[in-house]
């Protein structure tokens, strides 16, 4: 079933904000339409130096547990789908130190996604157990993490083993 996205995210400022600028109002797979609506701020972020991006991410996270336990609390849903700020700042956790291209972009949305989606252990026992704003962005925040780990191993290593052609 379609959940459709609350009329209040497009007169709240907080709800606006915690529903991605509204990308989470998308009525399929808002958690993926509000990290691809990440990604131009990330753009946007990827000039930084590591501290200040970091600091970025700090910020965000913190702004986000208001955010969204703000908007969960008057909605009086735990984590509504629309919700999608702590997408934001989990893809930005997974892009930190990242190196530039596309190629990278794409491998980290789709790591973070994955991450994001599959919950492993310990990211499926906080979204179980931690409540309100914090648990809303603390999941996301690990699978970043997760993400991250991977996509910098990926880096590290160099794409040349993805490719096709460097088989054989």
């Amino acid at each position: 079933m379609v959940k459709l996205a609350p009329k209040s995210i497009w007169r709240n400022p907080v709800h606006f904000f915690a529903f991605g600028f509204g990308s989470g109002a998308a009525p399929l797979a808002p958690g993926t339409f509000g990290t691809i609506a990440a990604i131009p701020l990330y753009l946007l972020m990827q000039e930084l130096n590591a501290y200040w991006y970091f600091s970025l991410i700090v910020i965000t996270f913190l702004l986000g547990v208001y955010l969204c336990g703000k908007t969960a609390k008057d909605l009086g849903v735990h984590d509504h789908s629309g919700i999608v700020w702590d997408e934001f700042v989990g893809y930005w956790v997974t892009m930190w130190l990242a190196p530039t291209g596309w190629h990278y972009i794409l491998i980290g949305f789709i790591l973070f996604r994955l991450f994001d989606i599959w919950k492993p252990w310990p990211i499926s026992w906080v979204d179980k157990k931690v409540h309100g704003g914090l648990g809303i962005m603390l999941d996301d925040v690990l699978a970043g993490i997760f993400a991250f780990a991977v996509l910098q191993g990926v880096s590290y290593f160099g794409l040349e083993w993805l490719s096709v052609n460097s088989i054989g």
